[in-house]
């Protein structure tokens, strides 16, 4: 919108009413209202169109149903629409760790959708980034809700030796943004991730620093949590632990720290300096309130 593009976004009519710009605003999106499961939705979004930028997601639905829906199905309607409309490239976000022989089922349906997007014949660029944080996140900001819940400790799944590779929101965004313009990121997988690495339990400390909830945290084996996770989701609408939410937390997701620079020409924020921006203003106890008796995103 700042750079004046023709934009167009397609989005399900729940998300039609929550459009974070103003209809009054310059150059304002065409909006196509449908799913990425809508044949003829997706066609009159594409049609057109010369890059697709692909976000749509079920990581964080809790439901696996839900995640090859969205993530395998949807991905296919969407190549099939493009190839249709003449599409000339598509640009996806994807994870650190995505493999189609990956052991947890967030990271195998991510390789699934990276191989089909690899063979659509459509010029791509997949980002593959770190775990994702920023005001609005399902993660970071999860676990102060689960802090805020419980005064005394903190359940961690595992040790907390896994090594973590965050990228802020904003950082993302302006490598998607970069790509569109550098001939050099097309029909390439590119990884990126912040400056720096961080452990679970280092991160578990960085949020208690910040918000100034010091809890006991308490490594709890993660088939425990697992089940844990099943028991909550039976007793409330949404789950702040979902299985995927415990997938990213299974094996070490990092890259090289400087790839964020040398593809895309920038430094990324900190992730401790970026959370005391927004973090310390938070009351998480309320937000947890309306998370967990909040209805879960509409089924597709």
């Amino acid at each position: 919108m700042e750079q004046g593009l023709p934009l167009r976004c397609l989005l399900a009519p729940h998300q039609v009413r929550n459009v974070p710009w103003d209809s009054e605003m310059e150059n304002p999106p065409e909006i196509v209202v449908g799913t990425i499961l809508d044949q003829q939705a997706v066609f009159r979004a594409v049609t057109g169109v010369h890059t697709i930028i692909h976000l749509e997601s079920a990581m964080w639905w809790g439901r696996q149903r839900d995640l090859e829906r969205v993530e395998i199905a949807g991905t296919r309607n969407l190549i099939t629409q493009a190839r249709a409309a003449r599409v000339g490239r598509l640009v996806t976000v994807s994870h650190l760790g995505a493999a189609s022989s990956s052991a947890y089922l967030l990271h195998r349906i991510k390789g699934q959708q990276e191989e089909i997007i690899r063979a659509s014949g459509l010029a791509y660029t997949i980002i593959r980034s770190g775990i994702v944080f920023g005001e609005d996140d399902a993660f970071i900001n999860n676990m102060a809700m689960m802090m805020s819940t419980n005064p005394i400790f903190f359940l961690m799944p595992g040790m907390g030796e896994v090594s973590i590779h965050p990228i802020y929101i904003d950082d993302l965004v302006r490598a998607i943004q970069i790509s569109l313009e550098r001939i050099s990121t097309v029909d390439r997988v590119l990884e990126i991730g912040g400056p720096e690495y961080t452990t679970e339990r280092d991160m578990l400390q960085t949020i208690m620093r910040v918000t100034g909830m010091g809890r006991l945290v308490i490594a709890m084996p993660p088939y425990i949590m697992r089940f844990l996770s099943r028991v909550y989701n039976r007793i409330f609408p949404r789950s702040f632990v979902t299985p995927h939410w415990l997938d990213i937390l299974a094996t070490n997701r990092t890259t090289q720290l400087g790839n964020t620079f040398d593809y895309f020409g920038f430094q990324p924020r900190r992730f401790e300096d970026t959370l005391l921006t927004y973090m310390p203003q938070e009351r998480y106890f309320l937000r947890a309130l309306r998370f967990a008796f909040r209805r879960r995103p509409r089924r597709i």
